[in-house]
């Protein structure tokens, strides 16, 4: 039965879009910024709660995203989508398994595993070497599924035209790679004290919100507090763009820690 009262400890292994911050070859002064805060890898978010700890996308970050944060257990991850800088990390839960003896508990759509299994063959064919990732296989769709007691909420969103999982758990909603959200979707997200949610530059995209758009769905869902996420170079230098968002809005930056308390 899930614990209403258990709290979420939520950190962000990475904030970055595709290519990270800084781009490879780039001097714009995004990319030559001494600000850690400037420097973005590749998205993707770690929940704790209670004794379970839960990774959103693993992308090909994630090993020193590991590293980086002393993440010396997981248990589960959820896949919000198929593209390359959300799920390439996939073969580096191999660590996990040698040195703990576990599977990795794998949530992912229907269209996702095909894509997994298109990309690690080795994961799941039936001659699989010694040494290949391994994973308990979790299909999900756009209804409410459970991983140990805690109740998760797909949220469909659009990126462009491709559907996209976000998640909310409790008061605290994550998305990621959307550049819209349908009405229905969008009330499951009301009443979220925490949201995350994506803007990938200033100017607009065709497959992701701009920084304007991604604040009216805020104004409209009306959290406590909202994080940006999955953002590229062109969103501008950390300490400067933050001066000018609403009260209750921050972009968020890798590594930052936030506990959320459940009101229960």
């Amino acid at each position: 039965m899930e614990d209403k009262n258990q709290s979420i400890d939520l950190t962000f292994l990475g904030t970055g879009t595709s290519t990270g911050v800084p781009v490879v070859a780039c001097q714009c002064e995004v990319c030559t910024s001494n600000d850690e805060k400037d420097k973005r890898l590749r998205t993707s978010a770690l929940l704790k709660i209670g004794d379970k700890t839960i990774v959103i996308d693993c992308g090909p970050d994630f090993r020193m995203q590991m590293l980086n944060n002393a993440v010396s257990d997981i248990d589960a991850i959820l896949f919000t989508h198929a593209h390359r800088d959300h799920i390439a990390g996939l073969d580096d839960i191999r660590g996990y398994n040698y040195i703990l003896n576990k599977k990795i508990d794998v949530f992912a759509t229907r269209e996702v595993f095909a894509s997994l299994n298109e990309q690690f063959p080795y994961i799941f064919n039936n001659t699989r070497y010694f040494g290949a990732p391994q994973i308990n296989e979790n299909l999900i769709s756009n209804q409410p599924f459970d991983v140990y007691g805690v109740e998760v909420t797909p949220i469909k969103v659009w990126h462009h035209k491709m559907e996209v999982l976000g998640f909310r758990i409790k008061d605290f909603t994550y998305i990621t790679d959307a550049s819209e959200i349908p009405g229905k979707e969008m009330n499951k997200i009301k009443g979220s004290r925490i949201v995350v949610i994506n803007a990938l530059r200033k100017s607009h995209h065709v497959s992701h919100f701009s920084l304007d758009e991604a604040i009216e769905i805020i104004k409209t869902i009306n959290p406590e507090k909202a994080y940006i996420t999955h953002m590229s170079h062109f969103i501008g230098k950390h300490e400067e763009v933050e001066k000018d968002l609403p009260s209750n809005v921050f972009l968020a930056y890798d590594n930052l820690h936030i506990k959320i308390d459940s009101n229960g």
